[in-house]
């Protein structure tokens, strides 16, 4: 089925088109003292029809050459020869119609004060002129290219539609699987670590065991919340970080003081949900846990223009060499942006003296082109 065949209304459309073709050409005849109206409708309507049912045919050789196998010189050779032939087989048809009307003088209404008129045929040529042919030769020529450029231009528009919507597909496949990923990698360790810590505290501090267990349960109920959301409110991941410090709270005592700062206008911008979580469990795996006197783990959020801004700051150990790690975290966040945003989002991480600083710049829906310069406020 052609893209003119697929629905009634479509049919009836592309027909009422190449009847107005028909009429065109009927005043082309006329003007040229041809035929008069009545023989020149009467020849020019169907033959258009005719034209137009050849080039809706155009859909079927633009499909069989396919876009994919094409060589450079071959498509125009093919779309010439096609082209060619299908002019050339029109204007025989052109001719037999023709012929067929000068038959049947009966039925031919003709001017009846030109006699001769009647043994010429619907054009009065007869035969018709080699100009005529011609004519006809480059309509039909010229018709048929016409399609199969429109065809093979609106083929190749659909086939970048689909490709789009793969890729589309493809990078939300890849985003989910990224955030399984990153729930797998997240949610074992800090749970056996925060079991462990109930375990211990259930003979020494009932009360501050089952405080933690409850703050576990609202975070992995919250977890698998926000894991279902395309994106999530600032407000939520907030909340599901709190309630991980909180558990690192009981577990670390008064070794652990946070500090959330987010403004208004910040909290209710859209993130990618489990964004901030992993940053903040890396301040305190690589900062707060190697500090004797402990410290602040700070979290600040504010928007500046057409950019969310997120700034995690923790203290380290200057004495402290270097941990390896395998960074998985964090690369893993950068391919998530990257994913979600391309290059309109950005990760930066500084390590300072005496303190970590961890930045993260996105974009405000709508999207904005601009490059993001962050500036703390």
């Amino acid at each position: 089925m052609t893209p003119v065949t697929s629905s009634a209304r479509r049919m009836l459309s592309y027909l009422g088109l190449w009847f107005i073709a028909g009429g065109m050409l009927a005043g082309a005849i006329v003007h040229l003292e041809l035929a008069g109206w009545a023989a020149a409708l009467l020849w020019a309507v169907p033959m258009a029809v005719c034209l137009g049912s050849m080039a809706a045919s155009a859909f079927y050789v633009v499909r069989a050459w396919g876009a994919t196998s094409r060589i450079g010189w071959q498509t125009p050779l093919v779309f010439g020869a096609t082209s060619i032939f299908a002019g050339l087989l029109w204007t025989a048809l052109c001719v037999a119609w023709n012929a067929l009307g000068g038959n049947l003088r009966a039925l031919v209404l003709l001017d009846p004060q030109s006699p001769e008129s009647l043994a010429a045929g619907l054009l009065v040529i007869a035969p018709p002129g080699g100009g005529v042919l011609l004519a006809l030769w480059l309509v039909g020529t010229v018709a048929y290219l016409i399609s199969l450029l429109v065809h093979d231009i609106a083929m190749a528009g659909g086939q970048l539609r689909v490709a789009r919507e793969r890729e589309a597909l493809s990078q939300l496949q890849a985003r989910d699987a990224q955030l399984q990923v990153l729930r797998a990698q997240i949610n074992p360790h800090f749970l056996f670590n925060s079991l462990n810590s109930i375990s211990a505290l259930t003979s020494q501090d009932a009360a501050a065991a089952r405080a933690m267990t409850l703050e576990l349960a609202a975070f992995f109920r919250l977890t698998l919340a926000l894991a279902d959301a395309d994106r999530v409110a600032l407000t939520e991941e907030i909340a599901l970080c709190a309630h991980f410090l909180a558990v690192e709270k009981i577990r670390f005592g008064a070794r652990l003081q946070t500090r959330l700062d987010v403004s208004e206008a910040a909290g209710v911008v859209s993130i990618p949900p489990m964004l901030l979580q992993p940053c903040v469990e890396n301040a305190v795996k690589h900062g707060i846990r190697h500090l004797s006197e402990g410290g602040c783990v700070a979290l600040r959020a504010w928007v500046q223009g057409p950019w969310l801004y997120v700034l995690i700051t923790n203290p380290t150990d200057p004495d402290l060499p270097p941990e390896i790690g395998t960074g998985t975290g964090l690369v893993n966040i950068v391919q998530r942006l990257s994913t979600l945003y391309g290059e309109r989002a950005r990760l930066s991480w500084t390590q300072h003296a005496d303190h970590f600083s961890l930045e993260i710049v996105l974009p405000i829906d709508p999207p904005s082109d601009l490059t993001p310069k962050p500036t703390l406020p």
